[in-house]
């Protein structure tokens, strides 16, 4: 796969990453997981979430084996109520597919970015590169240097049927 716009910002800024090639089918983070060979906890993947009312749309970054708690997050950000979008409504507003929305392939699109706070205590986080198929592994702390984003307690278990 070639160097897209992540994969040279984070060679150009001299972050630290590991570059996965999968296929370029849209997967969950829990299917990504099992290809890659690692906890559905280390891969972590964007969701967007719309606010209501005024102000950006946030990229909120949650490990693969949980879900967003809107309320939680609406309560990190002071807002009174948030929604997820249709997947349709998803890649209309990043003007990414689904299964490959990344916080880095945004950069400076008027997103605000949270990220779980389970991210902090770890090494490094598997996330979207930009496109289907392409995961970077790289440390919470650049990603979240490289986003401004916030930590924040903003999931539950996913439930399971």
């Amino acid at each position: 796969m070639k160097a897209n716009n992540v994969i040279r910002l984070l060679e150009q800024r001299k972050i630290a990453f590991q570059q996965y090639n999968l296929s370029a089918e849209k997967r969950g983070a829990v299917e990504t997981a099992v290809l890659l060979g690692v906890a559905p906890s280390d891969v972590y993947k964007t969701i967007v979430v719309v606010r209501l009312e005024r102000g950006k749309n946030i990229l909120a970054v949650v490990p693969g084996d949980r879900e967003v708690d809107l309320k939680a997050l609406a309560s990190a950000l002071n807002e009174k109520k948030l929604h997820i979008p249709t997947e349709k409504d998803a890649e209309r507003i990043t003007g990414l597919q689904a299964g490959g929305i990344s916080p880095l392939a945004l950069l400076n699109r008027g997103f605000q970015v949270v990220i779980d706070s389970s991210a902090q205590n770890r090494e490094t986080v598997i996330i979207s590169g930009g496109q289907r198929g392409l995961m970077i592994r790289l440390a919470p702390r650049d990603l979240a240097a490289l986003t401004n984003a916030r930590f924040a307690s903003i999931t539950r278990k996913e439930y399971s049927l």
